[in-house]
């Protein structure tokens, strides 16, 4: 069933708000911690983010699928979302207080990437097919960030990398205000599970992984998780390794990744068609591999191609895991579960995995980097191969256990 031109319009402006705000400070916070006395501490916004979105489900559980039209509930938690982001730079001078403000941000906004993705499944009759084309727009407000950062804010700098500036922070949390007030134009979206009784599994939710229970799918599960382990170093440390080897627009360098999603995202509903779910999501698992294998070879001398090239692979690496993931739990889940089930992904995947991979990954940095100011080349070189050695590890182990055609309950 088609949907009308302004609920598709809203919906693409919801998707790139949305990860126009993340894109903002999730690529940079890190070269900005490392230029104002917290180059030790750089792994903790990648350790406070996934324990945010561990905490979605509970939240979502009680609230969202029961309680709260899921448009309302949007725009309450992106406003005191924006807020907190606004406050978090002025702690700059005191790391405990600086990452405990993210922290509170990001409980306000990981439950907002399963309500986005649960209000647009809600309003699509065919998610393989609409979904994509809605949710490329999030992978252009990635883009837009970071060539706003990159080109427009340098204006402000007085030619310092704006990265090491505040400005990013606060262009994040302008940005989930605006996105916050727009939230309530959005078209209604009920809570799936009113009048539901409420209970333990419910709020920790449990029925959405009952509701979605298979042995495929416990294996999508679990290969997700371990999948999103060596994800946490790409996502903390590929800032930092482009910045020290000699790179200044670091924001734009890294959207070129979201450029190459959005063709990517565009050719998911041909390659499902073509391949099906399990080679979709293994062509996405080898990719990791292959990324973190360029950066390795390409780290000692610089070389341009290869770590350009690992970047570009970012379309594949996330579009074929978790946009391919999402509608896949999408297809299985429960309706009166929707929202509980799309959190539970997050949970798993930016939640457990991500929280596991970032302590993990900061060790190892900080184990490299001792008392120098930066790993060297050698260093990096190693660092990026040990991601690579453990995603051919995962990638192995869901292509031989993983079989869609054990159909859910």
């Amino acid at each position: 069933m088609p949907l009308s031109i302004t609920i598709v319009i809203k919906l693409r402006i919801l998707m790139f708000l949305q990860y126009f705000i993340w894109g903002a400070w999730y690529t940079t916070v890190a070269v900005y911690m490392r230029n104002h006395g917290m180059e030790n501490l750089t792994h903790w916004p990648y350790t406070v983010t996934p324990i945010a979105a561990m905490a979605s489900p509970l939240f979502l559980g009680l609230f969202a699928d029961r309680l709260f039209q899921t448009q309302k509930m949007l725009g309450v938690l992106l406003l005191m979302a924006g807020v907190f982001m606004l406050l978090t730079p002025q702690a700059s001078g005191t790391p405990i207080v600086f990452i405990s403000l993210l922290f509170v941000f990001n409980l306000c906004f990981m439950p907002t990437l399963a309500l986005a993705n649960s209000l647009v499944f809600f309003h699509t009759a065919e998610p393989e097919k609409q979904f994509p084309l809605i949710r490329v727009f999030g992978t252009l407000g990635w883009i837009v960030a970071g060539l706003i950062i990159s080109f427009v804010l340098v204006w402000f700098t007085a030619d310092v990398i704006p990265e090491r500036t505040p400005l990013p922070l606060y262009l994040s949390g302008v940005a989930a205000l605006i996105l916050g007030f727009f939230s309530f134009t959005l078209p209604a979206t009920p809570p799936s599970a009113k009048g539901m009784p409420l209970s333990i599994g419910g709020i920790l939710g449990w029925d959405a992984l009952r509701s979605l229970g298979s042995p495929s799918f416990y294996v999508f599960l679990f290969s997700s998780i371990l999948i999103c382990i060596p994800l946490a170093a790409y996502y903390n440390f590929t800032q930092i390794f482009l910045e020290t080897r000699g790179f200044r627009n670091i924001a734009a360098m890294q959207s070129l990744g979201q450029m190459s999603e959005a063709f990517f995202m565009l050719l998911l509903p041909l390659c499902f068609r073509r391949l099906g779910v399990k080679w979709v999501l293994a062509i996405g698992m080898g990719a990791w591999a292959l990324r973190y294998m360029l950066f390795s070879i390409g780290a000692p001398d610089g070389l341009l191609l290869l770590i350009i090239t690992g970047i570009l692979l970012h379309g594949i690496c996330y579009d074929f895991l978790f946009v391919a993931g999402q509608i896949y739990v999408e297809r299985h889940a429960s309706p009166m579960f929707r929202a509980q089930a799309q959190s539970l992904f997050v949970f798993a995947t930016y939640g457990l995995g991500m929280l596991v991979g970032a302590q993990v990954a900061g060790s190892v940095y900080n184990l490299f980097l001792g008392d120098a100011a930066a790993l060297t080349g050698e260093q990096f070189r190693i660092f990026w191969m040990l991601p690579s050695i453990f995603s051919i590890v995962v990638l192995i182990i869901f292509a031989i256990t993983f079989n869609p055609a054990v159909k859910h309950r």
